[in-house]
């Protein structure tokens, strides 16, 4: 029992290091904007076409948006952990000791793996809202599932705006509606190199 409130408490710190809240929020939320738009491209790619394969529009999504959750966390882990241990190697040396097997010390390793793993998540969470529509919609009905699907990362960019705007305490609705613009720009240049090539 002891053992699990001792890491029950590592938890704790970890989220009370003043650097894990702002590090989870912005690359969580960068992460999301990212990969809403890399499966927007594939939707305009893959799906938008005349021989338009349903089966392979979702693996394409679902495996792209699991690629996508690997090397966001893994290159967010490295960071991180690189930024904690020189962190922590400029607070030993003002305390004239190591601190890495210490409560700190372990609470800023746990930090890293928090951050990485709710990064994690993003394009996990992106993949499959904007995949729903393929998956509840037959295939006859591609076309409108692509539709749908392109609608809902339309919304999914302005709702990541808003927090962005909310985070940043600027004006929430404007960056939604800026992001919700770009993703409508994004679909329209990748619409017409489809048309093109």
């Amino acid at each position: 029992m002891a053992k699990n409130d001792r890491k029950g408490s590592w938890f704790k710190e970890a989220m009370s290091l003043p650097e894990t809240g702002p590090a989870l929020r912005r690359y969580f939320v960068n992460t999301m904007f990212d990969s809403t738009f890399a499966v927007l491209g594939i939707i305009i790619g893959s799906a938008l076409t005349a021989d338009a394969d349903q089966g392979l529009v979702i693996a394409t999504i679902i495996t792209s948006c699991v690629a996508l959750a690997i090397s966001t966390g893994s290159s967010v882990y490295e960071a991180e952990t690189l930024e904690q241990s020189r962190r922590m190697d400029e607070i030993g040396r003002a305390m004239l000791r190591p601190v890495e097997e210490t409560n700190l010390g372990k609470a800023s390793k746990a930090s890293a793996a928090i951050i990485a793993l709710s990064n994690s998540l993003a394009p996990l969470m992106s993949g499959a809202i904007i995949v729903s529509p393929f998956l509840l919609l037959g295939e006859e009905t591609i076309v409108v599932a692509a539709e749908v699907a392109i609608v809902l990362a339309i919304v999914l960019l302005f709702i990541t705006g808003f927090i962005m705007g909310k985070l940043s305490e600027r004006n929430p609705w404007w960056k939604g509606l800026r992001m919700s613009l770009v993703g409508l720009a994004a679909f329209v240049v990748c619409y017409m190199i489809g048309g093109v090539v």
